[in-house]
């Protein structure tokens, strides 16, 4: 039976059959059916199930555009300036050891042989290090054995009873001068001196104090120098107290004059020392040598 013969018959329901296979897309079956008026009437229009199904597409979300990632700018400079760069810093350094070698070469030439047993660097400098304390040294007797013959110059003159003779201004400089006061350039304690032979120099004020005491203080070495009189079991004792305080000696100078002592220490602090200033080791040297004076009459009688 032909399409429009069932159309026409009123004992069959309207319907459509539908072609699956060669139907058009969706959008034409609708206006189809918009154009038969199916849609107006839902009783009178049938539709096969089987052939109104269609599977809609899931809902897919558009892909979004990867975002670029910024990148940190380069470095403007080219290969020409880096390299320029490059020769100029070793250019410096080759420069900066030429120099050494040539510093080193000469302090060698400068030091005994005996002092410098291999020709590395840290030979050459540590055989400089000894020989300035054993010039050091040296030096300080030298002005001991100065200050001995100009006081018994002075004695001499003094006892030819020669008023026209007199002594230069510069010896009497020197003599009324504390000895080895020009080993003390900014000393922490100040011994007080007898007025008549050794006064203390104007410019400086310190408290009196039982000894000269200068203390320099390098990274973790520490010079000091102290003038003081003589007493018994002096050095002994100091050098177990600064082994005490946690003070390791590496060289120690003594030059004597008479009734006083110059002693000049090198030292390093080592870790767990709690003097950490020129103050505090000024004040710990000054604190040994009070204990050391108040055992003096104990120790006499």
């Amino acid at each position: 039976m032909s399409l429009e013969a069932l159309a026409a018959s009123n004992d069959l329901p309207n319907f459509l059959i539908y072609d699956t296979i060669s139907a058009p897309p969706s959008n034409l079956f609708f206006e189809n059916a918009s154009l038969f008026g199916f849609f107006g009437d839902r009783n009178n229009a049938i539709i096969s199930s089987a052939a109104c199904e269609f599977t809609p597409q899931a809902d897919v979300k558009p892909a979004q555009p990867r975002r670029k990632r910024r990148r940190r700018p380069r470095s403007c400079k080219n290969k020409e300036e880096a390299e320029s760069q490059r020769m100029t810093h070793i250019a410096v350094e080759r420069n900066r050891r030429r120099q050494m070698n040539e510093h080193l070469a000469v302090l060698r030439s400068l030091m005994p042989e005996s002092y410098v047993q291999r020709g590395d660097q840290a030979s050459i400098v540590g055989g400089a290090i000894d020989f300035v304390k054993e010039l050091e040294q040296l030096l300080q007797s030298l002005e001991a054995q100065k200050r001995t013959v100009m006081q018994d110059k002075a004695k001499s003159v003094v006892d030819s009873k020669t008023s026209s003779t007199t002594t230069d201004d510069s010896t009497t400089t020197e003599l009324e001068l504390p000895p080895f006061a020009q080993f003390f350039s900014y000393p922490q304690y100040i011994w007080c001196h007898a007025p008549r032979d050794y006064p203390p120099p104007p410019e400086i004020h310190r408290s009196p104090s039982l000894a000269d005491i200068e203390v320099t203080l390098i990274e973790t070495h520490a010079n000091l120098r102290i003038l003081s009189p003589r007493r018994p079991r002096q050095l002994l004792k100091l050098v177990a107290g600064l082994q005490a305080l946690r003070l390791t000696i590496l060289h120690l100078n003594v030059t004597s004059l008479e009734f006083m002592v110059l002693y000049s220490l090198s030292t390093k602090v080592e870790e767990g020392c709690s003097l950490t200033t020129v103050e505090d080791i000024a004040a710990a040297v000054h604190h040994m040598l009070s204990l050391i004076e108040a055992e003096k009459p104990a120790h006499s009688q």
